[in-house]
């Protein structure tokens, strides 16, 4: 296995990339900030006022077609997906304005903060009842039994997936995440592949049912706007994504938290400390490494020229250890003044439209985890595993006790 001081690009496949990556980063920043990786294949902004000026310039650094990072699929899988080998093509983090503007003021409806507040009790409760089952038992893995259900099930809820095929969607979403953002095995592929249109033919026929019968939920809400301000395969992809997000995103965000605040002995984190906390956790821990565009013209930084075409990688994981904005950034302060300042949730006008019920369910979560499980502790003798993704930063198991 390389070992990290002789690490000299990229690599999702080694243990350290994956388990701290942060030193090498570093290595980068001070080095060579504007970075090829031939890993990647892409070349990479690792320095925190190069990579908000990057999100902040969408006529240089263009998202269109940025999350479809699927170069690495096969010819037969490519065949197998068929017009569906270029998925999120349509979604909002996927597209420029003024598609990009169409897009997010849709979307955006579902998401006022009144809509975003109605949401804390029914994740409070989410929570507590989940407790109730698990705390007699002493221990768990935190990532399988307790930080992935809630949210799974407040997604489901706020998309409009009955109860009963929570299980099938959760375990869908994980197999498109693998196929599109994680290296595969041409074999796993083809499995990924089928699993993956069996979901798309899910939401298809969800969007269809809501179309016949709306209900209070997100799926009726942008169904409504097809054939005005949407196409079907928007609104298919814009569920695609909350439900990865609900299902992926947030319980790998809550489990990286968890993870460092055992570690630096902070836990169970007083309450008028918890927000300040999430946000320190998300900048030093972050679950999504950052966000590729393409350029549309030759970009000279730092004396180095990124030629138009290129394919970049915004990386907000280096961002959020730049020494220039957070003093001593791989020191845990619970209480850094600009904890909050980190870019896991994007900048400008790509700045991820469900943040704030992200954060609310970070910040719910450690309170109510907090207080029914104040002696939450790692187990002793029990390794920590990461899984491997291109794009996000989690751990695969994570064993507790109290």
């Amino acid at each position: 296995m390389t070992t990290l001081p002789e690490a000299r690009d990229f690599d999702v496949s080694a243990d350290w990339h994956v388990a701290d990556p942060y030193p090498f980063l570093a290595r980068l920043r001070r080095e060579s900030p504007v970075f090829w990786s031939e890993h990647l294949r892409a070349w990479v902004l690792t320095r925190y006022a190069d990579v908000r000026a990057a999100y902040g310039d969408p006529r240089r650094f263009s998202s269109l077609g940025s999350l479809t990072i699927s170069r690495s699929l096969t010819d037969a899988t490519r065949e197998k997906l068929g017009e569906h080998g270029s998925f999120l093509s349509s979604f909002v983090a996927n597209v420029d304005p003024p598609v990009h503007t169409r897009l997010r003021r849709s979307v955006s409806r579902a998401f006022t903060p009144r809509a975003v507040a109605a949401m804390e009790d029914a994740f409070r409760r989410l929570n507590e009842d989940l407790l109730d089952r698990v705390v007699p038992r002493g221990v768990a893995d935190f990532v399988a039994e307790l930080g992935h259900e809630p949210s799974v099930k407040l997604t489901a809820r706020f998309i409009g997936v009955p109860e009963a095929d929570e299980a099938f969607v959760q375990a869908r979403v994980k197999e498109w995440f693998q196929l599109f953002l994680s290296p595969q095995p041409p074999e796993r592929q083809l499995e990924l592949a089928g699993g993956f249109l069996t979901y798309l033919d899910y939401v298809d026929r969800l969007v269809a049912a809501r179309a016949k019968d709306p209900r209070d939920d997100f799926t009726s809400l942008m169904t409504a706007l097809i054939g005005d301000e949407l196409t079907h395969r928007e609104v298919v992809e814009l569920i695609s994504t909350i439900l990865l997000g609900g299902n992926d995103t947030v319980p790998n965000q809550l489990g990286n938290t968890v993870l460092r605040l055992l570690r630096e002995g902070a836990w169970p984190v007083p309450p008028p400390l918890i927000g300040n906390a999430a946000e320190e956790c998300m900048r030093i821990d972050g679950a999504s490494l950052g966000s590729f565009r393409h350029t549309t013209e030759d970009v000279v930084l730092h004396g180095v020229t990124i030629p138009a075409g290129a394919l970049v990688l915004l990386s907000t994981d280096s961002a959020g250890h730049d020494e220039s904005v957070f003093p001593e950034p791989e020191r845990f302060l619970i209480d850094r003044p600009n904890a909050a300042d980190h870019l896991v949730f994007g900048y400008g006008i790509h700045f991820c439209v469900g943040a704030a019920l992200g954060r609310l369910q970070l910040r719910t979560a450690l309170e109510v985890l907090g207080r029914r499980l104040p002696g939450l502790r790692l187990a002793p003798g029990e390794p920590v595993t990461y899984r491997r993704s291109l794009v996000g930063r989690g751990p695969a198991a994570l064993p507790v006790e109290w």
